[in-house]
């Protein structure tokens, strides 16, 4: 069989369209590599790029001989949207690639999928459609997304194949990487074009509500997969991705991707049925959470099991500054006991912590100035003694849950203890997921009575070692990831929609 010729590319970004935009800096902080260098950290023992990528790569490496052709992957931690010229710069460096390393058989597009930019609602779309204009009709386009992502029509059209996460909190990375190289050899063994369905009910859940490990969103995945299974080799993909509300564009809601061999109708039926069950079901896509005072009563009690707190409104892994202080605030000033904090984004405050040493005692204050990462409605200053307990360059390798074996940068990074909290403070802006986030400080999570994450969900993975499901709390916190839906000014979400519009009524095309 002929070497296959695949081009490598990427932009990844999770937009939230209250926050502030994401800059060329904040891609180059991240992950913004092009040519053999791209290729070279892909097959690093641990790489920092995405991990769904490296694992294409690895796959491809692993099942038979192949032309891999990097053009240029960047990343982002997720922030606002995306700054026209910083868009245009990568999109233009691909565009350059492909067309001087053309003809290919194949491309791979790693994505985040809920990419939004200053002057287009779905960036992503336009990448896909640039490469296959760039490409031609003959290669074949297969893409990773996150399950967050916001499916557009113009992402379908544009690819053979996409494959999303089956996993909230995200660790199948490797997993869907695998799968979208050993389903781009059998799509060019076969020489059968892969045929791409969708399907979207008026149903845009907040994120607390898409957790896999239980119903409705989990069933509903659970389902498609069996479903696939049922059906044979017909269907090559199911896919369903919750959305990321918070990027307010057109393209907001669940959606429904599944991939046929070579059956456009197998795949528009099974789309339609998954479509149909996340409907009916569309009441279980509600939570309910824990309210700060609760939060603070919860701590306080000294005879109850360790707890983990998830401070939601402040989701750095959602677009959140990590820099809120409500939560720190109310419990520093009540009476709780052993509790860990983290992790604070704030540069200023490391910096003093690393110059003045380990013991050092000084008042530590939280949001000293004003800067790019701060709305001052929510990143209020907060000011209180601390005493220095340990410091870390921020350079080390993920323990557990999404990150685990990806080398993180988080810069320089203290523990300070303000009493009986002590509190992680970190230099670049990321969700505490990773029980690393404490490990490199030496604080012990085992022994605390409560710790607390600025994290979403996906530190359920990482700490689910010490804190079953009936543990976590989800506290309502203010701060731009806020998942009560009803504080936002959205615009561009399509209306009426679930739960925004309780009343919303949809019946599926199919049944008339």
């Amino acid at each position: 069989m002929k070497t296959p010729k695949v081009a490598l590319l990427g932009m990844i970004l999770e937009s939230n369209r209250f926050a502030r935009p994401a800059t060329e800096n904040d891609f180059r902080s991240l992950t913004w590599l092009e040519g053999d260098a791209l290729l070279q950290e892909a097959r690093a023992q641990t790489p920092t790029l995405a991990a769904e990528f490296a694992a294409f790569v690895r796959a491809m490496d692993a099942t038979g001989p192949w032309h891999p052709v990097p053009c240029t992957l960047a990343a982002s931690h997720p922030a606002g949207p995306v700054r026209r010229e910083v868009f245009e710069t990568v999109t233009g460096a691909i565009q350059r690639q492909l067309a001087e390393n053309g003809p290919f058989d194949a491309v791979y597009i790693c994505n985040h999928g809920a990419m939004v930019a200053e002057h287009d609602h779905d960036p992503d779309g336009s990448l896909m459609a640039q490469v296959r204009e760039a490409v031609g009709a003959a290669p074949l386009i297969v893409c990773t997304l996150d399950l967050h992502a916001n499916i557009s029509e113009r992402m379908v059209a544009a690819c053979d194949l996409i494959v999303g996460y089956r996993t909230n909190p995200h660790v199948d990375m490797i997993e869907r990487g695998e799968e979208a190289a050993f389903s781009l050899r059998r799509c060019l063994a076969s020489g059968r074009r892969p045929q791409v369905a969708l399907e979207k009910p008026p149903l845009v859940p907040a994120s607390v509500t898409l957790l896999t490990a239980e119903a409705p969103y989990g069933e509903l995945i659970n389902y498609g997969q069996q479903r696939q299974a049922e059906l044979g080799g017909s269907i090559l993909n199911v896919s369903v991705f919750g959305n990321f509300v918070f990027s307010d564009t057109p393209d907001n809601g669940l959606a429904v991707v599944v991939t046929a061999r070579d059956d456009p109708a197998a795949a528009k039926d099974l789309a339609s049925d998954i479509a149909d069950r996340a409907w009916a079901n569309r009441n279980g896509f509600v939570r309910r959470l824990t309210s700060v005072e609760q939060a603070v009563t919860i701590a306080e009690d000294k005879k109850r099991a360790p707890v983990i707190f998830s401070d939601a409104g402040d989701n750095p892994g959602g677009g959140g500054t990590g820099r809120t202080t409500e939560l720190l605030a109310a419990l520093n000033a009540s009476n709780v006991d052993n509790i860990l904090y983290g992790s604070f984004f704030d540069p200023e405050l490391a910096a003093e912590a690393h110059s003045l040493g380990k013991g050092a005692t000084f008042k530590a204050r939280f949001n000293r100035s004003a800067g790019p990462e701060v709305w001052e409605k929510w990143d209020l200053p907060f000011e209180t003694e601390a005493r220095v307990v340990a410091l870390h360059d921020g350079n080390v390798v993920g323990e557990g849950g999404m990150t685990k074996g990806r080398r993180l940068h988080l810069g320089p990074s203290a523990a300070l203890e303000l009493g009986a909290i002590q509190v992680v403070v970190i230099s670049d802006r990321a969700q505490t997921s990773d029980p690393v986030f404490f490990h490199m400080l030496g604080l012990d999570i085992g022994s605390a009575d409560c710790v607390v994450v600025k994290s979403r969900g996906h530190f359920r993975a990482g700490f689910a070692p010490w804190f079953a499901p009936d543990r976590v709390y989800e506290i309502d916190t203010a701060g731009l990831t806020s998942p009560v839906l009803a504080r936002w000014p959205f615009e561009n979400i399509p209306r009426p929609s679930f739960p925004l519009d309780p009343d919303t009524q949809w019946n599926d095309p199919r049944h008339g």
